[in-house]
């Protein structure tokens, strides 16, 4: 019955992240016809609930199907914007101190790429995470800010080196960053919050039990 419960809902965990991304959420800054959808907002929390290698291979099913749907139409741009989505899923889901070497590897290849260089404060903002992770065990919203950052600082490092794009596009990008990261941020929170009640309401209400999938305390129906 375990197994079959887990089937189940793993089966159901996909289903809602594919339709997630089928909701636009908004453009992605500098870039067109490419947009953040609300799975943005679900995929990090995945491993918070099942653990975080649970979590990463949930996110690339979700991501695969997706593709088959759409007829494996991919390209460089949404395949760069996707891969930040498995770090962040990493940072939330656990408070490892290996994870933050990753902003501040995104932090020294940006500053080596010559555009990078000129625009060397823009990267200031990946020491973000490593600030949340002293706050994440006691407050949702900044390990959620600090997923969100550290998926900004591997998408900010991928996308210079695939795009070279100038240094003054990311000086126009500075103050613009950290509104749209607040808004994944609360995103990423709301959404996180909402499916542990749900999923705690589940657990407790009905005969199908999920007790595989990591409930916060404080977050209970």
């Amino acid at each position: 019955m375990k197994e079959k419960q887990k089937k189940i809902f793993y089966t159901g965990f996909i289903a809602i992240g594919l339709f997630t991304m089928q909701i636009p959420f908004s453009q992605l800054l500098g870039v067109q016809n490419l947009r953040f959808s609300l799975f943005d907002f679900y995929g990090p929390i995945a491993g918070a609930f099942i653990g975080s290698g649970a979590g990463l291979l949930t996110v690339l099913g979700i991501q695969a199907v997706n593709w088959a749907i759409h007829g494996f139409a991919l390209d460089l741009g949404t395949l760069l914007r996707f891969l930040p989505v498995l770090f962040g899923v990493l940072y939330f889901a656990k408070s490892s101190k290996w994870i933050l070497a990753v902003p501040i590897i995104a932090m020294i290849g940006f500053w080596l790429h010559p555009e990078g260089r000129t625009a060397w404060y823009f990267a200031l903002y990946w020491t973000i995470p490593l600030f949340m992770h002293f706050l994440r065990d006691k407050y949702v919203f900044a390990r959620a800010i600090g997923a969100t950052f550290t998926q900004h600082s591997v998408g900010g490092l991928l996308w210079i080196y695939a795009f070279n794009m100038k240094a003054v596009v990311w000086v126009g990008l500075v103050p613009i960053v950290w509104k749209e990261r607040l808004v994944m941020a609360g995103g990423i929170t709301l959404t996180y919050i909402a499916f542990n009640y749900l999923f705690s309401l589940i657990s407790e209400k009905t005969k199908f039990k999920i007790p595989f999938v990591q409930i916060h305390e404080r977050f209970r129906a």
